[in-house]
C-alpha cells in the first residue's frame, strides 16, 4: 500500500480543526472525516464498488451484552450531514431531530445475540460505538444555517457524552472502495477491530491480549502525560489534555530545539513521492530546497502534536508531504537520530524521553503495531488503516476491554 502521506491529506487537516474546535464544545463536523482517501490511490482507478456494502457488528467484549451497545453511523454524501438509519437508509440530518433533552436519537440497537448486519451506504463518516449508555448527538446550525451535527468530544469535561464509554472508526465508501481506519487521534477508549473483505481480506486494529491494560498502565507511568488517563474510560491524547490544560504546552521544546541545533550545522533529507527534499535551519526557519522550496518555521509542542500550526500540510503535494514526514518525526522522535527521513524501523521510535509516550502506548498494545496515534502516523504506512477497491464487506468488532 502506498504510505498516505503521499496522497491527498486535506481531511487530516480536518480532524485537527475539529480537534481544536471541540474544546470550547462538541466539535460540528461539517465534512469527511480527516484521515480517508476520497478517491483511490492515483486518482484514476476505475469504480470496482458497486452499491451498499454489508457492515456487520460483533460484540466480543465480554463486558457489556449486545442489548447494552449502541450504534451510530454518522457522516457527510455529497456535502450533506447524514446518518443510516437501522434499515441501512439515509436519512438527513434535521434540526427536528433532537427531542425534549435537546439532542436526538440517532442509536442504532444490536441484533439480540450475535452479530448484527447492517447495510452501508455510500457515505463518509464514522462508526461510533457506545457501551452502557447512549451518546448525546445533537443537531446544530452551521455558520451557513444548514443543518449539521455536533459529535460527542470525550476530551471535554462539559460534554455531555464525557461519563460515556464509548469509542469510533473512521471511514470512506464510495464507487472508488472502502478506506478505513480505526483512530486515536482524539482518544483511545474501547478497543475495535476492523476486517475488511473483497479483493483481499485485511484486518487492522486488532489489540493483543491484555493491550488496553498495558496501554493504560504505560501512559499512567510517564508522569508528564499520566493526567491524560481518565479512570477506567479513556486516554486523551495528549493534544487535547495541552488545551485542556493538564499537558505542559512546552513538553517538546527540548527536542524542538534539538532538531533545530542539529540541522543548523548538517541537512536533513526527507524522501516524498515528488522527489528529495533537502534542508538546513537558517534564520530561524528550516528551509528545504528539491523539487520546490519549502520552508517552515519552529514548530510549539501543540503544532507537533496537532500536526498543525507551523506543520500545516497543505494538499498541495508538496509542502504536504513534507510537512508530514516533519510531524511523524517530532512525534516518534526520530528527526535527531536520522538525517534521512521518514525512518521506517519502528525499533527506533518513540525512543527519546521526549516523545509522543500516547502514540508509543498504543502502538505497542496493538498485535501488527499500528494505530493512529497522531494525525500523520500514516508516514511510513505505521496508521491502523485498510483499504480495498472492490470490497464485498465489513466488519467492526468490539474487542476485549481486558
Amino acid at each position: 500500500m502506498t504510505p498516505r502521506h503521499h496522497r491527498p491529506i486535506t481531511r487530516r487537516k480536518l480532524l485537527t480543526a475539529l480537534a481544536g474546535a471541540a474544546v470550547a464544545g462538541p466539535a460540528i463536523a461539517v465534512v469527511a472525516p480527516h484521515a480517508l482517501a476520497s478517491v483511490a490511490p492515483g486518482g484514476g482507478a476505475s469504480p470496482k464498488a458497486a452499491g451498499a456494502l454489508p457492515l456487520k457488528i460483533v460484540n466480543n467484549t465480554g463486558s457489556y451484552a449486545n442489548s447494552a451497545v449502541y450504534l451510530y453511523v454518522v457522516g457527510n454524501q455529497d456535502g450533506k450531514q447524514v446518518r443510516v438509519t437501522p434499515d441501512g437508509a439515509l436519512a438527513p440530518i434535521s434540526l427536528s431531530d433532537n427531542g425534549s433533552d435537546g439532542f436526538t436519537d440517532y442509536a442504532i440497537a444490536l441484533a439480540g445475540s450475535g452479530a448484527t448486519t447492517l447495510s452501508l451506504p455510500y457515505m463518509s463518516g464514522r462508526i461510533y460505538v457506545a457501551l452502557g449508555d447512549k451518546l448525546k448527538f445533537k443537531a446544530v446550525a452551521d455558520g451557513n444555517g444548514n443543518p449539521a451535527l455536533q459529535y460527542p468530544a470525550g476530551w471535554v469535561k462539559s460534554d455531555p457524552s464525557y461519563s460515556v464509554l464509548h469509542d469510533c472508526a473512521e471511514f470512506t465508501y464510495n464507487a472508488s472502495g472502502m478506506f478505513c481506519n480505526t483512530t486515536m487521534v482524539d482518544m483511545f477508549s474501547v478497543p475495535l477491530s476492523i476486517e475488511l473483505t473483497g479483493a483481499k481480506d485485511q484486518t487492522t486494529g486488532t489489540l493483543r491480549d491484555g493491550g488496553r491494560a498495558q496501554a493504560f498502565a504505560a501512559v499512567k507511568a510517564v508522569p508528564e502525560f499520566a493526567p491524560l488517563v481518565v479512570d477506567d474510560l479513556r486516554i486523551i491524547a495528549p493534544g487535547h489534555g495541552l488545551d485542556a490544560g493538564i499537558f505542559a504546552s512546552d513538553y517538546f521544546a527540548p527536542y524542538i530545539d534539538q532538531v533545530w541545533s542539529t540541522y543548523a550545522g548538517r541537512d536533513l533529507t526527507i524522501t516524498t513521492n515528488a522527489g528529495a527534499f533537502t534542508g538546513r535551519v537558517s534564520g530561524g526557519r528550516l528551509a528545504f530546497k528539491g523539487p520546490a522550496s519549502v520552508s517552515f518555521d519552529k514548530p510549539s509542542t501543540r503544532d507537533v502534536l496537532f500536526c498543525d500550526g507551523k506543520l500545516a500540510a497543505p494538499n498541495d503535494g508538496t509542502t504536504g508531504p513534507v510537512a508530514a514526514v516533519l510531524g511523524a518525526g517530532f512525534n516518534r522522535s526520530t528527526l535527531v537520530g536520522s538525517a534521512a527521513q521518514p525512518t521506517t524501523d519502528p525499533a527506533g521510535f518513540y525512543g527519546a524521553a521526549v516523545t509522543n509516550h500516547y502514540a508509543k502506548a498504543i502502538h505497542a498494545a496493538t498485535e501488527d503495531g499500528k494505530a493512529y496515534g497522531f494525525a500523520f502516523d500514516d508516514v511510513a504506512d505505521f496508521a491502523s488503516y485498510i483499504q480495498d477497491t472492490a470490497p464485498t464487506g465489513i466488519q467492526l468488532t468490539l474487542t476485549p476491554l481486558g
